[in-house]
């Protein structure tokens, strides 16, 4: 009977053994894939983002209970701010966001989800390194199966984590990289600037501006289709339309159109400021210094049946900004009239060290200007998302937009509404009409590739689409320049922080709990050997017996 009791334990001891065996997947068996790192950059004496990349941790579900110490992974609507403070506040090793190939086909209320967590998340410094991917097969089977898991815990606790260490294989994170991350101070910030000069001699400047740079969770991914790929095309179009009018001595106006493209915009407008420091405190002459009549700045333009009129102060009457956001009404209103249009008047506050819209750095330098925009809201989340790419653009809208601007200007220049022209008559048509093939080449080509800040002076792709913009200044304005601004290395205006793409490796193991049911497996097994050796005389002659009734 003992040894019944004893050979049916040991058959039993190695079927659960060859059974764990054979659900295991080789340890080996791995995928590597680049992720992106969450922005990390300090300004103004202020830290964002996390300071360090390393991962080493088993991958879960955003649904599990326990997260401490685990690689939280995360589809675009699992990215709430909900979770991302909860895997804050369980001490979470990191969060891994998988995102969407085709961003067109994710729902409206899906990306404005995320857009406002993205928004909260890069408000301030984290400890808990964050990381974007986008989903490819491997990376969605590893999601399926680790929230399957979640999903089919059972209620016992006992059976919870015996089928944990038996059966279960986890994911396990591993960024391989494990060189120390190193500030960057020396980026360089390109301005462009280009002129059409006005007929006769000190005719006052009119500065259109909008810069090109954009922001997002993570810098890599961050192509700003909206914000601010529309207003550089509007602008850059405003040059070509222009360009034509002043060709011709008989149809100049009276005006010098200036155009601005700046970098840092996303940076508290750093390339703005720098730029006019040069023009009013170290040039020689400069239209800047002169006669400015106003500074429009043109910021997010490719959605919405709104324009807002975004100003320091009250414009006065009798004033050219009066008088220009005047016809900027009639004009929206007599051609596009479902088209609302407000005034919005915002106090710079002093205090706050970070500007909320590009005019508002003319401002404080006593020059006139205004944005305008399709948001109302400065802090919206719609002007630094890496979902802001051409599924949020309505080229129909920027085409719009872009009208109503040129025809503002064009009435105004020439003094349209004084000479009796019918508001109805459009100036820009046929030739000289918007060009919808062109707005969509320009868009294509601004969000080709992600132009982050700290990527523009790096990367040889980005490095030419800058140089395609001066181009552009080139083919259509006259006494083009490109400003480039240092920091200063020992006290820098903002501080990046290299290798925002990392590699990552994923692999199939066992979780921790496994090595120790496997470690009781072979104690026992050898526990059950030891055991019949030591009794071996005790079990022999039984052994024998049995055989041999067997045989009779």
């Amino acid at each position: 009977m003992v040894v019944r009791k004893v050979t049916v334990a040991a058959v039993l001891l190695l079927i659960c053994v060859q059974l764990t065996n054979g659900s295991a997947l080789p340890a080996v068996s791995s995928y590597e894939f680049t992720a992106y790192r969450m922005q990390q950059y300090n300004l103004a004496q202020h830290k964002y983002g996390y300071h360090g990349a390393i991962v080493v941790a088993e991958a879960r579900s955003a649904d599990e209970p326990v997260l401490t110490r685990r690689c939280v992974i995360m589809k675009l609507p699992d990215f709430t701010t909900e979770n991302f403070l909860e895997t804050q506040r369980q001490n979470a090793a990191a969060i891994l966001i998988l995102l969407p190939q085709n961003i067109s086909s994710i729902p409206h209320d899906t990306v404005q989800s995320f857009m406002r967590s993205e928004s909260e998340a890069l408000l301030k410094e984290t400890l808990m390194p964050v990381y974007v991917v986008p989903e490819d097969e491997q990376l969605l089977c590893m999601y399926e199966e680790v929230k399957q898991a979640a999903a089919t815990r059972t209620s016992s606790i006992f059976i919870r984590v015996l089928q944990s260490m038996v059966t279960a294989t986890a994911f396990q994170i591993l960024v391989s990289n494990n060189i120390p991350i190193k500030a960057v101070t020396d980026n360089t910030i390109t301005t462009l600037e280009g002129v059409l000069p006005g007929a006769g001699e000190d005719s006052p400047t009119i500065v259109i501006a909008a810069y090109y740079d954009t922001y997002g969770l993570a810098p890599w991914l961050s192509h700003g289709a909206d914000s601010n790929g529309s207003g550089v095309t509007i602008l850059l179009e405003l040059a070509r339309l222009f360009q034509k009018l002043y060709s011709s001595q008989s149809t100049r106006p009276k005006y010098n159109l200036m155009f601005s493209l700046t970098g840092g915009g996303k940076y508290n407008f750093l390339g703005t400021k720098r730029w006019i420091e040069e023009n009013l405190d170290h040039a020689q002459s400069s239209l800047l210094q002169d006669n400015v009549a106003f500074v429009l700045c043109l910021d997010t333009l490719a959605n919405g049946d709104e324009l807002f009129v975004h100003v320091s102060r009250p414009p006065k009457p009798g004033t050219p900004l009066h008088a220009f956001i005047q016809q900027l009404q009639e004009v929206a209103f007599t051609r596009f009239p479902w088209v609302r249009m407000e005034l919005v008047h915002k106090k710079i506050n002093l205090v706050e060290s970070r500007v909320a819209w590009e005019h508002e750095r003319y401002s404080l330098r006593r020059i006139t200007g205004f944005t305008l925009s399709h948001l109302e809201d400065p802090k919206s989340e719609l002007r630094g998302s890496i979902l802001d790419t051409m599924s949020q653009v309505d080229i129909r809208k920027l085409k719009r937009n872009g009208i109503i601007i040129a025809e503002t200007l064009a009435r105004y220049m020439y003094n349209l509404s004084v000479k009796g022209s019918s508001k109805d008559m459009p100036v820009f048509r046929g030739q000289m009409d918007f060009q919808d093939s062109r707005l969509s080449s320009l868009m294509s080509v601004l969000t080709s590739v992600p132009r982050a800040t700290q990527l523009l002076d790096k990367e040889p792709s980005h490095i030419l689409l800058v140089s395609s913009l001066e181009h552009e200044f080139k083919q259509y304005l006259q006494q083009v320049h490109r400003h480039t601004f240092k920091q200063d290395k020992r006290d820098p205006d903002i501080t990046f922080f290299d290798q925002m793409n990392q590699p990552i490796v994923m692999y199939r193991a066992k979780p921790a709990a496994f090595d120790l049911f496997l470690g009781g497996c072979i104690a026992a097994y050898l526990g059950i050997i030891y055991y019949t050796i030591q009794n071996f005389s005790y079990f022999y002659p039984k052994l024998k017996a049995a055989v041999k009734l067997k045989h009779q």
